[in-house]
């Protein structure tokens, strides 16, 4: 019983990161394809290898989540947990992504854990989730945001007597750069939080011993997670690279580096699983304020945010509905 749920898990956290490559994926490179700096298929394409390459870049976000966020039950009510958790995140994320929202993957994983947890009667670590979930998850659009508008200031200033037309030939270019960036710290970022389910199923199963991550855990991650971009992510990028605020080759590349630049920060410095929906989001917010108020679409922006607060309770919701249903089928 307990190695096919665990075989069940494996497979829900791999589909899980699947989606995860369609809807978080596309926020990376959405800025891109909005200015036509790359076709959708040629910038799916390199997202998609990016996110591969970046899952080998580090693995102490999965750690996080692995072992920070709940005290599973030992055995088969364990494993439950921790598949209820992924059912619920991947009920979010499917959700979200049919109606083109750009959500959080991240928090979406993290409000299953929890819910299930809960529902279980589970430990949850408290302490964990904040330090590690809440105060990055209020913390990095803010620091999205500011990024944005200083380098969008910056750049204006610099570029202030260039003629337009070169200036934003050369920041085409450049995006192509900020675009991989971005994409390869989406994969840093994100491939990690599935690597930390598995581990924490191989845990609890008894199959495993610490949170050191496996190597074939890591490339089946990091596979999964390259096919999702790949597969998706047109209606997300829609949204964010158009719906907004208008973007040029210049503002387009001070969102995608002001959010990469937080992305290898947040994973190397802290730890911390943040969402790459987010700081894309909120620099896009800061890149368009900075040339002025009125060219943002604020009324898209606060439905985003608001999604991104319901996305923890709502994934916590689904996920302990799911436990309920699954304990009482193995009664």
């Amino acid at each position: 019983m307990e190695l096919a749920i665990v075989l069940m898990v494996i497979v829900v956290a791999l589909g899980f990161d699947f989606t995860n490559g369609f809807n978080d994926a596309a926020t990376a490179i959405a800025a891109t394809v909005s200015t036509r700096a790359m076709t959708p298929r040629a910038a799916l394409i390199m997202a998609a290898v990016l996110n591969l390459l970046g899952a080998f870049l580090g693995t102490s976000v999965a750690s996080t989540v692995g072992k920070g966020i709940i005290d599973a039950p030992q055995g088969v009510h364990g494993l439950v947990v921790v598949l209820a958790a992924l059912v619920g995140a991947v009920v979010w994320n499917l959700i979200v992504w049919y109606f083109g929202i750009p959500s959080s993957s991240t928090y979406a994983l993290i409000g299953g854990l929890v819910g299930a947890a809960m529902a279980s009667s589970g430990t949850v670590r408290w302490a964990g989730v904040i330090e590690k979930v809440v105060i990055p998850m209020v913390m990095s659009p803010i620091l999205g945001l500011i990024g944005g508008v200083l380098l969008m200031t910056i750049l204006l200033w610099i570029f202030r007597k260039a003629r337009p037309r070169p200036v934003n030939e050369g920041f085409r270019r450049a995006q192509i750069l900020s675009g991989a960036s971005t994409a390869l710290g989406h994969g840093l970022q994100d491939a990690q939080k599935t690597m930390g389910v598995i581990v924490l199923a191989l845990v609890i199963a008894g199959y495993h011993e610490g949170f050191e991550i496996p190597w074939w855990v890591i490339c089946a991650s990091a596979t999964a997670l390259s096919a999702g971009t790949y597969a998706g992510g047109y209606r997300i990028m829609r949204t964010l690279g158009r719906r907004i605020t208008s973007l040029d080759p210049p503002s387009a590349f001070a969102a995608q580096t002001s959010a990469s630049i937080l992305l290898y920060m947040m994973a190397f410095v802290f730890a911390a699983p943040i969402s790459t929906t987010q700081v894309v989001t909120s620099s896009v917010l800061g890149t368009g304020a900075s040339r002025r108020l009125s060219s943002v679409r604020w009324g898209v922006g606060i439905n985003i945010v608001l999604t991104w607060f319901l996305t923890i309770p709502s994934a916590a919701l689904v996920a302990a509905i799911c436990y309920w249903g699954i304990d009482a089928v193995l009664e």
